[in-house]
């Protein structure tokens, strides 16, 4: 058999191929012979120039224009210059404390020893008179003493114990601790009561006008210190001790409930009855 001869095929496989043929021709009848367009060609990309430095420098022309000349003013009269002025430092000092956050402050470490005890002397006075003597603010206790201090305690504390002292005619010494550490530690303990009681008020403000009520008894001694005069230390400490007693009543009893009123005030008035009683029995 030579290259170029033919086999015969079966007759199953001649059919089997021509029924192929018949599927193939009708599939490709039966689509519509319609070509897609082609797809158009992607634009050509810039490139990115690449530089080593971290900055690139840009070639768009600067933005901003020259500013316009000021325009000429008439000048002002000499009236409404010197007006101009003092608005001037206003607003620089207004700039100053922005800047700062902070006006001027008052430096109290560097500041002569005379004002610094004028200051307090000051305080001592107003204190005193919103503590002791009728006032407007005794109707709000919470305002009287917001600015309490205890140089004015102190001081009335020590000066009666002096007082007493000079009253006695042996022992001054000891009469000065008795009377020194009944007032202090008094005061502390009526202040721990007041708080024990659910008190709303500051320990030391506490300690303070307890402090400043001891005003009237200083005075009462000093008095029966100049007249040895029984009768007459009677009545005078009567009297001091109703001044100190009216003069504490209302900012502890504001300080506590009103059902406990009593406990706040009987030990107060307890204390002063026996700074009383110091006063007429030292000879």
């Amino acid at each position: 058999m030579s290259h170029g001869d033919t086999i015969p095929l079966h007759p199953s496989s001649q059919s089997d191929i021509d029924e192929i043929e018949n599927l193939i021709n009708a599939s490709v009848q039966s689509v519509p012979a319609t070509v897609l367009p082609a797809r158009p060609p992607s634009p050509p990309r810039a490139s990115i120039p690449v530089s080593s430095s971290p900055f690139m420098p840009s070639n768009l022309p600067p933005t901003y224009s020259k500013p316009a000349p000021a325009a000429s003013l008439p000048p002002l009269p000499s009236s409404a210059a010197a007006s101009v002025k003092p608005s001037a430092s206003n607003s620089s000092s207004r700039q100053n404390i922005e800047m700062t956050g902070f006006g001027s402050q008052s430096n109290t470490l560097t500041e002569p020893v005379w004002d610094t005890v004028k200051r307090d002397l000051s305080r001592i006075v107003s204190n005193l008179k919103l503590v002791v003597f009728p006032n407007p603010f005794r109707d709000d206790p919470g305002k009287a003493l917001r600015d309490w201090d205890l140089w004015g305690p102190f001081f009335f504390i020590v000066f009666l114990g002096l007082t007493l002292s000079w009253s006695a005619s042996i022992k001054k010494s000891d009469v000065f601790a008795v009377a020194f550490a009944l007032l202090a530690a008094g005061a502390v303990v009526l202040t721990m009561n007041v708080l024990l009681l659910g008190g709303h008020i500051i320990f030391f403000q506490s300690l303070s006008l307890l402090g400043y009520c001891l005003f009237p008894l200083d005075v009462g001694a000093l008095v029966c210190l100049l007249n040895d005069n029984v009768i007459l230390k009677i009545i005078v400490v009567c009297l001091t001790l109703g001044w100190s007693c009216w003069a504490a009543y209302p900012f502890m009893s504001s300080a506590v409930n009103p059902r406990r009123k009593a406990l706040a005030l009987y030990p107060v008035l307890l204390m002063y009855v026996s700074v009383g009683f110091l006063i007429i029995a030292i000879d």
